[in-house]
C-alpha cells in the first residue's frame, strides 16, 4: 500500500507537469490568405497577447477578415472586424473589440522582418501603449544601415532628449545662453541662432551620453542590417509571434496595389487556425 501511494503521487505530479508544459508550449498558427499561407509561432514570453489571440482564433473571429492596410518595406495589417463585409471604398482600421491588452514589452523580442505584433491607438490617447484586442500586423520592413539605426535610437529616445534640452536651458549657468537664443529669435537673426543652437546641442549630447537611454543591442543591430525590419517600433508596440514559414507571402501581400489609404485594391482575406 505504501509503494502504491508513492507511485500514485508520482503519477499525479507527472500529469500536472505534463499539463503545465502543454498549456505553455508554443502554439503554431496557420494564416491562410488568398495569396498564400503564412505559418506563425506565438511567443510564451507575451502570455496575455498569446492567450487573447488563441481565444479569438478558436472563436473563428478572424475568418474572412482582410489584410486592410499594407505598406511595402513596412508591414501588413489585419484584424479589423469591420473589414469582413466592407465595401471596396470603405476606410478601414478603426474597428476593434471593447477591451485592450496591456503592453508586454520583452527586450529580446524586436521588430525584425516576420514578427507578429499588436496594433494600437496612438500615444496621445493611449500613453500606456495598450494593444488592440484584435488588430495585428506582420513586419516586412527593409535592411537598415548603422546611420539609420542611430537615427531610430534618437527617435525612440526623443522624450529623453526633449527633457534634457529643457533642463539644459533652464540651468543657472546657461542663463546667458538662453537669453541670447531668445534675443536672436526675436530679431530673426538666423545665422547667430544656428551658432548658439550648435552650442546647445553639444551640451545636450554630453548629457545624453551620461543618461540611461535605449540602444539597439549588437545582435539586434546585425539582424536589422541583414534581414531587415522596422527598428523604430521597438519598445513602442508589443511583439508576440514570428513567421516561421511564408515570408514570401508577406512580401507578396505588401507589394499589391493599394489606394491612398493603403487599402489593397484586391481583397486579401484570411482564415486562421491552430495547427500545433
Amino acid at each position: 500500500m505504501y509503494w502504491k501511494s508513492i507511485i500514485m503521487s508520482l503519477l499525479m505530479v507527472l500529469m500536472i507537469e505534463r499539463g503545465h508544459s502543454q498549456s505553455y508550449a508554443p502554439e503554431t498558427i496557420l494564416i491562410t490568405t488568398t495569396l498564400g499561407n503564412i505559418k506563425v509561432k506565438l511567443f510564451n514570453e507575451t502570455p496575455k497577447h498569446r492567450d487573447n489571440f488563441l481565444k479569438l482564433v478558436k472563436e473563428h473571429f478572424y475568418d474572412s477578415l482582410l489584410f486592410h492596410r499594407v505598406i511595402q518595406d513596412f508591414m501588413i495589417q489585419g484584424g479589423d472586424p469591420d473589414s469582413k463585409y466592407a465595401e471596396p471604398s470603405k476606410l478601414l482600421g478603426d474597428g476593434d473589440l471593447n477591451y485592450t491588452i496591456p503592453a508586454e514589452f520583452v527586450p529580446t523580442l524586436f521588430h525584425k522582418k516576420g514578427m507578429l505584433c499588436a496594433a494600437r491607438n496612438g500615444d496621445d490617447i493611449n500613453p500606456e501603449k495598450a494593444s488592440s484586442a484584435c488588430q495585428f500586423y506582420i513586419v516586412q520592413g527593409k535592411v537598415r544601415t548603422d546611420e539609420d539605426l542611430l537615427a531610430f535610437e534618437k527617435r525612440i529616445n526623443k522624450p529623453i532628449i526633449t527633457r534634457l534640452k529643457e533642463e539644459t536651458l533652464n540651468k543657472s549657468e546657461n542663463k546667458i545662453l538662453k537669453e541670447k537664443i531668445d534675443a536672436f529669435k526675436k530679431d530673426q537673426n538666423n545665422d547667430s541662432l544656428m551658432v548658439y543652437f550648435k552650442k546647445v546641442n553639444t551640451l545636450i549630447e554630453e548629457e545624453y551620453a551620461k543618461t540611461p537611454h535605449f540602444t539597439f543591442s549588437a545582435e539586434h543591430r546585425q539582424v536589422y542590417k541583414t534581414l531587415g525590419g522596422t527598428p523604430h517600433l521597438d519598445t513602442q508596440y508589443t511583439v508576440f509571434g514570428e513567421v516561421i514559414d511564408g515570408l514570401d507571402v508577406v512580401d507578396k501581400i505588401a507589394a499589391v496595389g493599394k489606394n491612398k489609404d493603403d487599402r489593397p485594391l484586391i481583397d486579401i482575406r484570411i482564415w486562421v487556425k491552430i495547427v500545433e
